[in-house]
């Protein structure tokens, strides 16, 4: 873990008064601008306040340096569109409806932006949202359609229509936000500002000035790359993101169609149609950038391939995943510089609060995975690092147990602004301004539901503390996990059914009953789920890379039922 020190932040004024009993006194000058940055599948691991051994991210550190690392901050479903729409809400995936990528967003949801934006707020959106076309509570929005291009991508926004911008995707969002601060906002007013980047999601194209740069360079291995699974229940050696057997050679890898059938490659998934299509929206310039760095990689395989070991082709799919995916968070340190450059450079720092996070975090080889999906920590815990000059004390870190749930409370709590009844998060706000011993949570929850679907993690609820994981897998399995996060934190044993931990477990299914009836989830509630989807057809196709049967998947949904 870095050590900061402080910087020398005096000079602030003090904008209002925290208690755990009054909310926050503002006059409508005082109240804090909130500038949320987010990026999508953004690993802490590839962070480098948490860890420098991948990259060097001096920029998204700047705002650790300015105020509070959180070690322990997770997300509550972890995957896109559910964690987007948790976080707008403050509710749960299962009270706000949207489970999954597919299931459509609940448009009737009130989500924090609309308060802020009754309340007088300035409110902008610009980037990746994943959902919905027309986003509630902002005066100006530019977002990307679905998951959106890195090159010369096309927006949705609020007055010009469907637009195409040529460049690059991290840097065009940037110039929008840029924009809107400079010459939009009108400057006697606070503003909620959401700069939300597509990268580092899949398929990873990174910008042309990092091709020479990344596509040369060699990292370090995680310790359970070569993870076989043996400690843990079925669900961990069935999912479908494993580095060696899931991962395309063309989408992801960056071989070529040519490459792919010289070596007789199999396709997996898309495969070519997804690299294919990626490059249609090159310029004749980009193109030919790209295939100056992708070339020789191409070349240069074909020659070893053919006396490649399995073991050896791990290597070579990690390291080329890791080029590509760390290349593209290059670029977004660089522009998240330049978003605090702007600020500095227009005394926009002390009275706004800066926060970095990502929708959810991402495997970078662990367990020989990439994607996310199940709760052990790499997918489970996400990046956070806030900054509000005057407040937060300066290069400070928290251990506490934050999720994705508590940012709607928490900025309605720093601008002064009721919190519905209904939200289900805490405000944050105590632990930002040194009054830790408010803080009372000791566990999470965390409920993942799409499957059958891409990469095929099963169904599971859990409970989380910070010693402890208690996983339940049901849908077509019915398992449940223990994992000691203290003695085990690589997450390789299920100690489930270690009598030395009979009362530990106990416990846990004690406080687990407690939390999903706190939080309004239950067993009934997770079977409707299950019937919705059985109603809209069930497994009607085959599902993942290895392709289970409809036959297959009934069958094993059957099993489980007679076991319950």
């Amino acid at each position: 873990m870095k050590k900061y020190s402080p910087l020398l932040l005096g000079g602030l004024a003090l904008i209002s008064v925290f208690s755990c009993e009054q909310k926050v006194e503002t006059t409508a000058q005082e109240r804090p601008n909130i500038i949320f940055i987010m990026s999508d599948d953004h690993a802490y691991q590839a962070i480098s306040a948490y860890d420098n051994s991948l990259i060097e991210t001096p920029n998204i550190d700047r705002i650790a340096e300015m105020g509070m690392l959180f070690t322990q901050a997770s997300v509550t479903n972890s995957i896109c569109a559910p964690s987007r729409a948790t976080i707008l809400t403050g509710k749960h995936s299962h009270l706000n409806g949207k489970i999954d990528n597919l299931t459509p967003f609940d448009t009737t949801n009130v989500t924090f932006p609309q308060l802020f934006q009754d309340a007088g707020y300035q409110t902008a959106m610009f980037g990746k949202l994943h959902f919905g076309n027309n986003p509630k509570g902002f005066d100006q929005f530019k977002i990307l359609p679905g998951q959106g291009s890195y090159y010369n991508p096309d927006f949705i926004t609020k007055n010009e229509g469907k637009i195409q911008k040529e460049g690059y995707v991290t840097d065009i969002i940037t110039d929008m936000t840029i924009d809107w601060l400079d010459t939009e906002r009108n400057k006697e007013e606070p503003f909620m500002l959401m700069y939300l980047h597509k990268a580092p999601h899949r398929a990873w194209l990174m910008a042309e000035r990092h091709l020479e740069e990344y596509t040369t360079k060699s990292f370090p291995e995680p310790k359970t790359l070569f993870d076989d699974y043996s400690g843990r229940t079925a669900p961990a050696g069935e999912t479908e993101m494993n580095i060696l057997k899931h991962m395309s050679w063309s989408g992801d890898n960056k071989l070529s169609a040519e490459t792919m059938d010289e070596l007789g490659l199999p396709e997996i998934g898309p495969d070519k149609a997804r690299l294919i299509n990626m490059m249609k929206r090159f310029t004749p310039e980009q193109q030919a950038s790209f295939d100056k760095a992708y070339g020789p990689i191409n070349e240069a395989f074909k020659k070893a391939y053919p006396n490649m070991s399995e073991e050896e082709t791990m290597r070579w799919k990690y390291n080329r995943y890791m080029q590509d995916y760390l290349g593209t968070i290059a670029s977004v340190d660089e522009n998240v510089g330049r978003l605090l450059d702007y600020l500095e450079a227009n005394d926009l720092m002390e009275n706004t609060i800066i926060v970095y996070t990502s929708d959810q975090g991402f495997y970078l080889g662990e367990h020989g995975w990439f994607d996310k999906r199940f709760v052990y920590d790499e997918s489970f815990k996400t990046p956070l690092l806030v900054a509000w000059p005057g407040k937060v004390k300066a290069g400070t870190q928290s251990d506490a147990l934050v999720q994705n749930l508590d940012f709607a409370q928490t900025f309605l709590d720093a601008a002064g602004i009721e919190a519905p009844s209904d939200m289900q998060g805490e405000s944050m706000v105590p632990l930002l301004t040194g009054q830790e011993d408010q803080w009372t949570r000791d566990a999470v929850y965390y409920h993942y539901y799409e499957y059958p679907a891409e990469h095929m993690v099963n169904r599971h609820y859990a409970i989380i503390t910070q010693d402890y994981k208690l996983i339940h897998y049901y849908y077509v399995e019915d398992e449940w996990e223990l994992i000691d996060r203290q003695k085990d934190p690589l997450e390789l044993k299920n100690v489930y059914e270690d009598p030395a931990y009979a009362e530990i477990r106990a416990e846990l299914h004690q406080k687990l009953d407690e939390l999903r009836a706190k939080y309004k989830d239950n067993s009934e509630l997770s079977q409707g789920f299950v019937d919705q989807f059985m109603e809209k057809g069930g497994p009607d196709r085959t599902y993942g890379v290895d392709q289970i049967s409809k036959e297959e998947m009934l069958e094993r949904r059957r099993k489980v039922e007679e076991k319950q």
